[in-house]
């Protein structure tokens, strides 16, 4: 059900929006002020939040503490226009500002929703999901930040900013236990070493079950999956040898060694088309039928968090991450130089079961990583001219990054007898007869009676096909061996960001920035699936190619013989594997420049009120889809093409261009001492749209723009015609309260409508049709944007007597309205609206050297769906997947699978400091 109207209710009677001001402060001093302002640096300046003419929420240390954040994914709850979810693995991650971003595990798709932390950018959302260690503060910037952050912030930005060293000495540390076994240490130490250098060293240790039981056919616990074992480490130095100069070095590591990540069924029904437009369901889903019987277990709930896996094939996601910076201010006659240089290397290992069931179908096999080797350098220098009338910043940025992937997807050995049974079970609404004679423990998953039903079925043409049967049913533990992929890439850019002082109420911010990107791609296939280059011979006979083609007229069963050849085939060569993939080397290039900028026109009639209207125009790198399933083809749908020879001029096929967008926005920000109200209203639209699903077999990943006439019979249109494919629109409230003192309240509601344009095609040109695995965007709400989301917090923090002991009662609620968790927008990856809330209560020593604190998370235990995908391969074919296919379509038998969100979890947590 809807929920929107009772999420609106929700945020009036919390006071709205989420709002950083009142957050800012630790309760100990706290309580001797009344209102706070962050200083925030959206601007490559330090300002006050209030002063800053962008839609941004700031979340203080002192804010994730109470909310137990430990990574970016907890700032669901503080800030509503972000939406975070992490997927196949924690090293990746899908972000949403305002109903925008990208998802899914494709590497080659950097995120729309930059991230930053200390000035640095990383280029995968999913290094945010580590530990972040002794914060100062996160901002959420919304809408595209391309003058000062650069490409890849067309939605909004995350900027973290740790805690620097300090020059006194202190310290702090805590232990926190909780279910699941969940055990957290977490300390910083810092201080001089003498009165110009200051060090500073923080880490954080955690481990943690699963929350997942993995068991076997009868039920059995033979272990857990998606626990926790990581640590994280950073050291700082801070040198200030003059006041005019300071210069900051940074380094950290991460390491990772996991389980991660399972995914339960959420729909394993099959269903059958009906008189206008209506369905039923089958007395059994035949894909579901064939895993049960090679040892898959389905649970009733998806919620009890019981999964079956292949023996052996347990998720294991290893992940090290670490870099330096450092970061360079000095101050030259008023002229501020700043110089920030970094390296990183981010390098995770992510395989094991890919199939998600107890038949052994495919499996990411050890040798499977990703590795980011990125160096960044970037110089700005600022100042004021003409009396302070001009606030002027200019700056250059470079980067360099290698990536390299290898992705080794392998058939299991149950996948040749699958696949068989798959074919013979028929894509038709009514099952193929051979059905009751299946058996996949024997020959061509046929009893004997079946095979000669079978036999006598194929006539003259069965030598060809019981032998191509054969074949394909002796398929297993084969696959690719050493698949790699490399990109290089590079981008420069010149920048310039101005406040112009018209008078003193009145600034007008001018800012433009030219970026230059490249990219260089090279892959190397190697496959040792035989049984491919046998099904793709071409003897003097017929052959399964000319029949799957229509090259055997008058063949017997007609069209049921050809779809059976073209099964045998595309199922026998999955991945391209063919002796013409094997050894191939592919080269390509891709090489673009552009103008990103902003005005923002401001004016302050009264000090404690900001109004501001704002034009951006920010976009998104082109690259590659770094998956050889769709090289040169569509995937499934396209029988002929999957198995024509591959040259290097299929790797055009994998490219997609740069994604654009214009925003505008108007907004309002009063501040008070004792509460505050910011509201903006946007609209953003996205031209070239970088959408990226997994159709079950394959990233389909393609550029989404709409068309203003009528699409032509092949589903394009004019160059002239097409217009944005995707358009964001909606308002933003957020306000926060101190009604008394000790007492905080504060809160968030978002409106964003994030909807699909009615006729869309593939391409900016309109000679692209729109992929046939997304026909469902036309006119929709894009994925992961619910169009309402409100979210409140409140905080009471009273003295107890007259010893400087306070009391700490805390308490913050997330709730959204349904949306789709599924980028191809099938519904049977919808999510109904649901409302998360954590709570904290604790006792604090004097000034805080001490506290004690009990704390629940998800406290009322909400089940909900992360992220909702096909499952690979469980379907009798991508065109027979879904109910929103219906009535045209002859039955949806498509298994879903989901990442659930966590489950509800507790625990206490001791904290001193000195």
């Amino acid at each position: 059900m809807h929920k929107s109207l009772w999420l609106i209710s929700a945020g009036a009677i919390a006071l709205g929006s989420y709002v950083p001001v009142a957050w800012a402060q630790d309760s100990a001093t706290a309580a001797d002020q009344e209102s706070v302002n962050i200083i925030i640096t959206a601007t490559r300046r330090a300002s006050p939040l209030s002063d800053v003419p962008i839609a941004v929420s700031a979340v203080t240390a002192q804010a994730m503490q109470n909310s137990g954040a430990t990574d970016i994914r907890s700032l669901n709850q503080l800030a509503p226009s972000l939406l975070l979810s992490s997927t196949g693995s924690e090293a990746n991650a899908s972000a949403r500002v305002r109903g925008i971003g990208t998802v899914g595990d494709n590497p080659g798709l950097e995120s729309s929703v930059a991230v930053f932390i200390d000035g640095v950018y990383r280029s995968r959302t999913g290094a945010g999901l580590n530990e972040l260690g002794e914060i100062e503060r996160v901002e959420v910037l919304r809408g595209p930040q391309g003058t000062l952050f650069g490409r890849n912030a067309s939605a909004g930005l995350i900027n973290i900013v740790s805690k620097a060293p300090e020059f006194t000495l202190g310290g702090k540390a805590e232990v926190t236990y909780g279910n699941y076994d969940y055990w957290r240490l977490a300390g910083r130490v810092t201080g001089p070493v003498t009165d110009k250098l200051a060090l500073s060293l923080d880490g954080v240790w955690s481990k943690r079950d699963g929350f997942y039981d993995l068991v076997d056919t009868t039920g059995r616990k033979v272990g857990d999956t998606n626990d926790r074992d990581r640590y994280f480490v950073r050291g700082q130095a801070l040198l200030e040898p003059t006041d005019a100069l300071s210069i900051r070095l940074i380094g950290d590591y991460t390491n990772r060694d996991e389980s991660c990540c399972g995914a339960a069924y959420i729909e394993t029904r099959e269903r059958l088309p009906g008189a206008g437009g209506t369905y039923s369901t089958a007395s059994a889903n035949r894909i579901m039928t064939i895993l049960s019987r090679q040892g898959s277990v389905f649970a009733a709930d998806p919620y009890d968090r019981n999964l079956t896996i292949t023996p052996g094939r347990n998720y294991v996601s290893k992940l090290k991450d670490w870099g330096v910076s450092g970061e360079i201010n000095y101050d030259l006659d008023g002229v501020k130089l700043t110089s920030i240089t970094a390296y990183r290397d981010y390098k995770s290992q992510d395989y094991g079961d890919y199939d998600y069931t107890g038949a052994d179908l495919l499996y990411r096999d050890p040798n499977t990583y990703r590795q980011f080797k990125t160096f960044t350098q970037e110089l700005r220098a600022q100042g004021s001219a003409f009396n302070e009338a001009l606030d002027w910043l200019v700056g250059g940025y470079y980067a360099h990054e290698k990536l390299t992937l290898e992705d080794d997807v392998r058939f299991g050995a149950d996948y040749g007898a699958f696949a068989t049974c798959r074919l013979l079970l028929g894509a038709g609404a009514t099952p193929s007869p051979l059905i009751a004679f299946m058996d996949p423990a024997q020959q061509r998953c046929l009893t004997p009676t079946g095979r000669a039903a079978a036999t006598g079925s194929f006539g003259p043409l069965a030598p060809l096909l019981n032998g191509s049967l054969d074949l394909l049913y002796g398929i297993g533990n084969v696959g690719d061996d050493h698949a790699r992929y490399f990109q290089k890439s590079e981008n420069w850019a010149l920048f310039t960001h101005n406040i112009v002082h018209l008078t003193n109420r009145l600034d007008l911010t001018l800012g433009l920035r030219y970026t230059h990107e490249s990219k260089r791609f090279s892959s190397s296939f190697e496959n040792d699936n035989g049984t491919c280059a046998l099904l793709q011979a071409r003897p003097a006979g017929p052959d399964l190619y000319e029949l799957a083609t229509g090259q055997i007229p008058g063949a017997p069963l007609g069209s049921s013989a050809a779809a059976l050849a073209g099964g045998i085939l595309t199922l026998g060569c999955l991945g391209n594997g063919s002796t013409s993939l094997n050894a191939l080397n592919l080269r390509d290039k891709i090489s673009d420049g552009q103008f990103s900028g902003t005005a923002v026109l401001s004016w302050k009639p009264v000090d404690h009120v900001l109004l501001y209207g704002s034009y951006s125009k920010g976009y998104k790198a082109g690259g590659y889809n770094l998956d050889r399933f769709q090289l040169g083809s569509t995937g499934l749908n396209a029988i002929p093409a999957a198995f024509a020879p591959r040259t290097n001029a299929d790797v055009t096929s994998l490219r997609f261009a740069a994604e654009k967008v214009d925003a505008f926005e108007i907004g309002l920000k009063y501040n008070q001492p004792k509460w505050s109200a910011n509201i903006a209203a946007f609209r953003q639209e996205f031209k070239n749209f970088q959408l990226n699903t997994f159709n079950g077999t394959s990233f389909v990943v393609q550029n989404i723009n709409g068309c203003d006439s009528a699409l032509t019979t092949a589903r394009t249109c004019a160059s002239g015609d097409v217009g944005p494919g995707l358009i964001s629109q909606g308002v933003e409230l957020e306000l926060s309260a101190t009604p008394v003192r000790n007492v905080r309240f504060a809160g968030g509601f978002t409106y964003a409508r994030a909807k699909f344009a009615n006729r869309l095609v593939g391409s900016g040109n309109g000679a692209v049709p729109l992929d046939p695995a997304l026909f469902l965007l036309p006119g929709s709400i894009n994925s992961q944007a619910p169009e309402v989301v409100t979210t409140v917090s409140a905080s009471w923090t009273p003295p107890l007597g007259s010893s400087g002991l306070t009391a700490l009662f805390y308490v913050d609620g997330r709730m959204s309205s349904d949306f789709n968790t599924g980028s191809d927008l099938f519904p049977e990856k919808r999510q109904d609206g649901y409302a998360l809330f954590n709570a904290r209560i604790g006792i604090r020593g004097p000034q805080q050297r001490w506290a004690v604190e009990f704390w629940g998370q998800n406290i009322f235990n909400q089940d909900y769906t992360q992220v909702a995908f096909s499952s690979p391969l469980q379907s009798s074919s991508p065109a027979t997947s879904t109910v929103g296919q219906f009535p045209t379509a002859p039955m949806a038998n498509q298994l879903i699978s989901a990442y659930l969100g966590e489950p509800r979890t507790y625990g206490i947590t001791l904290r001193g400091s000195f």
